[in-house]
C-alpha cells in the first residue's frame, strides 16, 4: 500500500484554513492601516468667535 499522508482530506483542510486565517490577518493589517494614515496629527484652527468679538487674552 502506498502512503497517502501528503494528499489526506486533514492536511488539505489545514493548509486551507491556515490560508484563510493569513488572507483575513492582512487584510485586516491592511484596513487598520489606512485607518492610521487618514487620521491627521496636525493641530486644526478653532473656528471663529460665535459672537464676533476679539477674544479675551492676556
Amino acid at each position: 500500500m502506498t502512503d497517502n499522508s501528503k494528499n489526506s482530506p486533514a492536511r488539505t483542510a489545514a493548509i486551507a484554513a491556515a490560508g484563510a486565517i493569513g488572507s483575513a490577518a492582512i487584510a485586516a493589517a491592511l484596513m487598520y492601516a489606512g485607518k492610521r494614515k487618514k487620521k491627521s496629527n496636525a493641530p486644526t484652527q478653532p473656528g471663529p468667535i460665535p459672537s464676533g468679538e476679539p477674544p479675551q487674552t492676556d
